[in-house]
């Protein structure tokens, strides 16, 4: 579909046009006329199929019709800052024809920072993005005035759900009007993910595409490799990658600072321009490090699960899974940092002799058998591909009589 083919307002239009947005992807074909017809929706579909702009655009779309005044109309909540921040880009990009305006708010900043965030509430910022912790904190005060607001958006629930935010859910919740429209947003529908629908939605109309599914331009393989050969086999697959010229953007997920830290060690005396984020870094470097990345300064990004969800880092070429997630949907949302927005990419995940039942459930998971490639020439050779069910030896004791 077109998105000219929506009901959505003159100016929006132009701007979409302007940044070259013609055709929907399929979430935003099915939400986009339910949010204009104000109905409560719930949507599940797969990391990088266009979820952010499947609510923002007919939000704004609704704004525009509402008079200017100084109040907060509609919030989104978001798992983590680096999110928030990107939402908020995406919004300034789709209304820059419009007269709406929004506004990141999110913790870890310094004091004139939140009063910055108070002064966006106060004087009435149409759309404020927001991670659960630091809205509670402001809503602690009087000064943030909730009774305009008509649109509540939850982007990456299950996310959210995941880090502990439930009930920093429901309590802000509370503090909202109960006649507004509110949209759900999650890449799974776990039972946790129902239950709070049925909280806080009213109706909900459920969409549901492609769940629990890599996009299929992702080219994906795995090395069976023991741990002692893993950053050496980043090193044998990342050289190889540059002589043929096809190193351009490579994040790596490791499951510890630490694995990440020597990972970026062993690429930098390698000649590579090598970086690494986690949650051990302060908000800046963090900001500066993902910067460069999109900017290409830095080729190779060595990060924990912290940019496993909700990062859309254009042009990733190749992902790498030093490890097997522990939870198969983990693997989705990991190497869909790839392949996204129809593009084409590649995930290559390292396979220990403990990881392969975790392996073989992501398989599972996921209907396809995902291709392992031997070790190359000079290493050792590496783990079989077989699970192996550990018995615990029992001593019996024939009771003499």
């Amino acid at each position: 579909m077109k998105f000219n083919q929506l009901n959505l307002k003159k100016e929006l239009q132009e701007g979409l046009e302007m940044m070259g947005f013609n055709n929907t992807t399929p979430i935003q074909e099915k939400t986009i006329p339910l949010i204009l017809e104000g109905k409560d929706i719930i949507a599940c579909a797969q990391t990088g199929t266009g979820k952010t702009a499947a609510f923002v655009l007919p939000i704004l779309s609704l704004l525009s019709e509402q008079k200017k005044n100084n109040s907060v109309k509609a919030i989104i909540i978001t798992p983590t800052r680096e999110l928030a921040k990107q939402i908020d880009m995406q919004i300034e990009g789709f209304s820059y024809y419009t007269n709406s305006s929004s506004y990141p708010i999110y913790g870890g900043g310094t004091g004139p920072e939140f009063e910055n965030q108070k002064q966006a509430l106060v004087k009435g910022t149409d759309i404020i993005i927001c991670t659960p912790g630091r809205l509670l904190a402001h809503l602690k005060f009087d000064y943030f005035d909730t009774n305009a607001i008509n649109y509540l958006i939850l982007d990456e629930a299950d996310r959210m759900l995941d880090m502990g935010f439930y009930d920093d859910i429901i309590k802000i919740v509370n503090k909202l009007p109960k006649k507004r429209q509110t949209l759900l947003f999650s890449a799974t529908m776990s039972n946790a993910i129902r239950k709070l629908a049925k909280s806080i939605l009213f109706q909900p109309k459920e969409i549901n595409l492609a769940i629990s599914k890599p996009a299929r331009g992702i080219k994906q393989s795995a090395y069976l490799a023991y741990d002692k050969q893993k950053v050496k086999l980043i090193r044998e697959l990342l050289l190889q990658k540059k002589h043929e010229k096809q190193l351009e953007h490579v994040l790596i997920f490791a499951s510890s600072i630490k694995s990440v830290k020597e990972i970026k060690r062993t690429l930098n005396k390698s000649g590579f321009r090598a970086s690494e984020i986690h949650s051990g870094l302060d908000q800046n470097s963090r900001e500066e490090t993902l910067r460069n990345f999109k900017n290409k300064k830095i080729k190779v990004l060595v990060a924990t699960d912290i940019l496993s969800r909700g990062i859309d880092i254009k042009g990733i070429e190749l992902v790498i899974n030093y490890e097997v997630p522990f939870d198969a949907e983990d693997y989705i949302h990991r190497i869909g940092r790839t392949a996204r927005a129809d593009k084409t990419g590649e995930a290559i995940t390292f396979i220990n002799e403990n990881q392969v039942k975790n392996f073989m459930n992501i398989e599972k998971l996921i209907e396809k058998d995902i291709k392992k490639i031997p070790l190359p020439n000079g290493f050792e050779k590496g783990p079989i591909y077989k699970f192996i069910k550990k018995v615990k030896k029992r001593k019996f004791w024939k009771k003499n009589k």
